[in-house]
């Protein structure tokens, strides 16, 4: 067993490198793909595949000013996006303060990150200790 210093932010798999790397993009993080690792391969309950033609979120005009939260939530006012989303998305808000490296950060362009979720059972939780918690229970 090795200790680590709880200022690193580290520990388990959620807080590793790589696969907070593998699950995002090249220059942002990703919600979906991080909830989506989680679902697949620590809760072993993959979402369903997406509809075709699903629009990527909006990232110019004014959304280019909004946090990847509002983004999402927008996205999810689709009944049809909510229905898989109100799953994925609370587990990958929860990681949020790791940067596309994985990196440790509490702001994102200038905002403060929210990595509050609630679990579609109404579990609350916050950032990656949270989500480790949450995975437990399931």
């Amino acid at each position: 067993r090795v200790k680590l210093d709880p200022d690193w932010h580290r520990g388990g798999l959620l807080g590793q490198g790589s696969i907070l790397t593998v699950t995002s993009f090249n220059n942002r993080t990703s919600i979906v793909r991080r909830g989506k690792w989680i679902l697949d391969n620590i809760l072993v309950a993959p979402p369903p595949p997406p509809p075709p033609n699903i629009p990527a979120l909006v990232e110019t005009g004014g959304a280019k000013f909004m946090t990847v939260r509002q983004q999402m939530d927008a996205h999810r006012n689709n009944p049809i996006c909510a229905s898989c989303h109100n799953k994925i998305d609370p587990l990958g808000f929860a990681l949020e303060n790791y940067d596309a490296i994985g990196a440790w950060r509490t702001e994102a362009n200038g905002q403060k990150l929210d990595v509050s979720a609630t679990a579609p059972d109404g579990y609350a939780f916050t950032g990656a200790s949270g989500t480790q918690a949450a995975t437990m229970l399931s």
